[in-house]
């Protein structure tokens, strides 16, 4: 009997041993989108539409790679409190206020150009809640990574002024709620939309616990972003942008990511990776001039994986701004997407 018991507990070792590997192996990436994204109402011909993301779920979901390594969670709006966590009382007030004066019309929120409807408060909060959701998933080891396809996009939203169809900066709310809820030390934002995500450095221009990337079009909408803003205070040498003049393409990118954020991050060394996802850098994209192709996000994806997996235990959620052009912008996302899965597979 006593050498049955000692047999059966060496072999439920051996069985827990092998499931705890396989669990982590099973960890699938996360994709974060609800209907409701659509009711964000920007107007006819408004670049920033419900029908820039419609093809993009479609493609997503026809994509037997994709749907068999992803799972799609459930998330509500972000509360007032969380909003706070990087925006003002008074703004997120007049958001709300704004929006509720208005029944079946549109307007510009009042701080800039930023088209509001009657649902739009609603949509907006959904937005900052799938990036709340999708980080609560991976720190609680369910998720590996995740992508967060939201609209409206976030990062010209400052704390108390909404600009560059932004309402609430998404990344921004989910890094600072990293820090309230998990205790996170560094976090990183990387930016590879073609504008500069001038309401994100802004919020963390003089805080050394948030280092702050972009590589960006100059010249270009919002005019920020030049190489000698590098931080204030505790913040300076915390905020690093790179400029790229009209017609770059693939190899300025990569080269900036290879030869400028490596190795920032190997001195930072982040504990997660937040990433303003624009694709309105691709070639073709009707409000940029760069010339990026899906093969490039696809290696940028890499980089960022590879610094990720160094440093952060691969947690990464890479949240949607820009990219008018829904064909480029869901055969890039495929390619980051198939980045984040076999990552996962690999290890």
């Amino acid at each position: 009997m006593k050498k049955i018991t000692i047999f059966t507990f060496c072999l439920l070792i051996i069985i827990g041993a092998f499931s705890n590997i396989s669990s982590a192996n099973d960890k699938k990436v996360g994709i974060f989108y609800d209907e409701r994204f659509l009711l964000h109402d920007t107007g006819p011909n408004h670049p920033e539409n419900p029908e820039r993301l419609i093809p993009v779920i479609r493609d997503l979901k026809n994509n037997d790679q994709i749907t068999s390594n992803t799972v799609w969670p459930n998330f509500e709006v972000a509360t007032a409190e969380e909003l706070s966590l990087a925006h003002s009382k008074e703004y997120i007030e007049l958001v709300d206020r704004q929006v509720s004066q208005l029944n079946n019309n549109r307007a510009l929120l009042s701080t800039g150009d930023t088209p509001i409807s009657k649902d739009s408060n609603l949509v907006a909060k959904l937005a900052v809640g799938a990036g709340l959701e999708a980080v609560d998933q991976i720190m609680a080891g369910n998720l590996s990574s995740a992508f967060a396809l939201v609209r409206p996009p976030g990062h010209h939203a400052s704390s108390s002024i909404g600009m560059g169809f932004c309402v609430y900066n998404n990344v921004a709310v989910v890094a600072r709620y990293l820090q309230k809820e998990y205790g996170l030390e560094r976090i990183l934002i990387v930016d590879f939309d073609v504008h500069h995500g001038n309401g994100t450095q802004d919020i963390f221009y003089e805080d050394n616990s948030v280092f702050y990337f972009s590589v960006h079009q100059h010249p270009l909408f919002p005019g920020t972003g030049r190489p000698n803003e590098i931080g204030k205070g505790l913040g300076k040498g915390y905020t690093l942008n790179v400029e790229l003049p009209k017609e770059s393409g693939n190899n300025e990118v990569v080269k900036a990511f290879n030869l400028k954020l490596r190795p920032a991050m190997n001195k930072f060394r982040p504990e997660f990776v937040l990433v303003s996802a624009g694709f309105d850098a691709h070639l073709g994209d009707p409000l940029g001039q760069l010339n990026y192709t899906d093969e490039g996000y696809g290696v940028v994806a890499e980089i960022l994986q590879d610094i990720s997996q160094k440093y952060a235990d691969g947690r990464t959620l890479y949240m949607l701004e820009g990219g008018y052009n829904a064909d480029n912008v869901s055969q890039s996302v495929q390619k980051i997407l198939n980045v984040l899965i076999s990552t996962n597979i690999d290890n």
